[in-house]
């Protein structure tokens, strides 16, 4: 840490060693969490500015503070990039997470009570979509659709028939567990009868489809939010897009009712990730991400091992670890041990908990940025598969993270 940031870190010896843990974690061990990728340097840069100190609450020309002249400008920038990245009439960049973008949409669009038609949270749907423990669950009407047991596919004449049967306010689409890609022509002809507005949550989305190696939802959607920090390399942080006629009610949606200041510094952040990944860098990462992530989906599947719906269309899948007579967390757990980092998943009608899980949810963003490539992945599958055969511990696990280090430099 060579500027006077980092040596003010020496003043507290206790946090330092901790972030020197988490650096050190990080560098020796294989990242295959989908919901998460190392921000670029141009990224952190713009996080550490002096933009961090600035209360800007309001937008742009109508702030409450004084001094937010660069502060506009900035959030100016960080709008007209996202409206030319993904071809939007409205984007709003405040949102503080994704979450938070997403309590804007029912805000804006839903009445306490008001029926909401979701994902299911055990087919690959979000919290933020109905679930009785998050706000949306307890505030609104949650109502799911799902996939078919048949193929894991979403179910879109069910999907019709439950629209149609509950007339929701809104209709959500887009998963955290959902590997393959969405109608989104379908569910506009959906909304449209139902009535509904079409809100895509595209958190996991944006990226690819920034990267041009995925459908946009941005024609057919109502509303479109999503996260910066996925596969798109940018800030912790939220966005929403959105039609022209929903500007208005939108803005006031975040500012005042969900949130005061935004971030500033976040905002800039966001301003670099959409120049960013405008670039062909961008679209050659997002590219691998999704070959790499089916040529891992192969090589597991080579291995014994299930994929839910048979494979991916994305960056991220759910690995089905039954047939090695473990549960979700354990596999978790013994991945953890071997230096692999991994989410616990359930499958579409998992007979465990949900705490428990049949499942793993990997994802290639994070590798990718590592260098590894789809060559590796028959590598990759082999440490998997070694990983989740012994116990938390054993003696195989060692070795797996020596050859680890060895591939990705750590």
């Amino acid at each position: 840490m060579g500027d006077s940031r980092g040596n003010a870190l020496h003043s507290d010896p206790e946090l330092e060693e901790l972030l020197g843990r988490e650096t050190r974690r990080r560098a020796s061990t294989l990242q295959l969490i989908a919901g998460e990728t190392p921000p670029t340097p141009a990224v952190l840069a713009a996080l550490t500015s002096d933009l961090g100190t600035k209360y800007a609450e309001g937008y742009p020309g109508t702030r409450y503070h004084g001094g937010c002249e660069v502060a506009d400008e900035v959030e100016q920038l960080a709008i007209d990039r996202a409206a030319h990245l993904f071809g939007a009439d409205y984007v709003n960049v405040q949102p503080l997470s994704g979450s938070a973008a997403n309590l804007a949409v029912y805000a804006a669009f839903a009445q306490p009570g008001d029926p909401v038609l979701a994902l299911r949270l055990d087919h690959g749907g979000h919290q933020t979509h109905g679930s009785r423990a998050n706000f949306s669950g307890r505030w609104f009407g949650a109502i799911h659709y799902g996939v078919r047991n048949a193929d894991e596919l979403i179910d879109y004449d069910e999907l019709r028939d439950t629209a149609l049967l509950h007339r929701p306010r809104i209709i959500v689409a887009g998963a955290a567990s959902y590997s393959r890609q969405i109608d989104f022509p379908a569910l506009r002809d959906i909304a449209d009868e139902a009535e509904a507005i079409l809100w895509v949550d595209a958190a996991h989305l944006a990226g690819l489809v920034a990267g041009g190696v995925a459908p946009s939802p941005v024609p057919h959607a109502d509303v479109v939010t999503f996260s910066t920090h996925k596969v798109l390399r940018g800030p912790r942080g939220g966005m929403i897009l959105a039609r022209e006629p929903h500007r208005a009610v939108l803005q006031k949606a975040v500012h005042p009712f969900i949130q005061g200041g935004p971030s500033m510094n976040s905002v800039a952040a966001k301003a670099v990730c959409m120049r960013e990944s405008g670039a062909g860098a961008f679209a050659d990462y997002a590219r691998a991400t999704v070959a790499v992530a089916r040529r891992l989906c192969d090589e597991l599947g080579a291995r014994g091992l299930r994929i839910v719906s048979g494979g991916t269309d994305t960056h991220l899948a759910v690995v089905d670890v039954s047939a090695l007579d473990l549960g979700g967390r354990e596999a978790q757990r013994r991945l953890a041990s071997a230096g692999i980092v991994v989410d616990r998943a359930v499958i579409p009608f998992d007979p465990k908990p949900v705490a428990e899980g049949s499942a793993i949810r990997i994802g290639t963003p994070s590798a990718v940025v590592a260098g590894l490539g789809a060559e590796d992945m028959s590598t990759v599958a082999d440490w998997i598969v070694r990983g989740l055969t012994d116990p938390v511990g054993a003696p195989q696990h060692a070795g797996i993270r020596g050859e680890i280090l060895a591939r990705t430099g750590g």
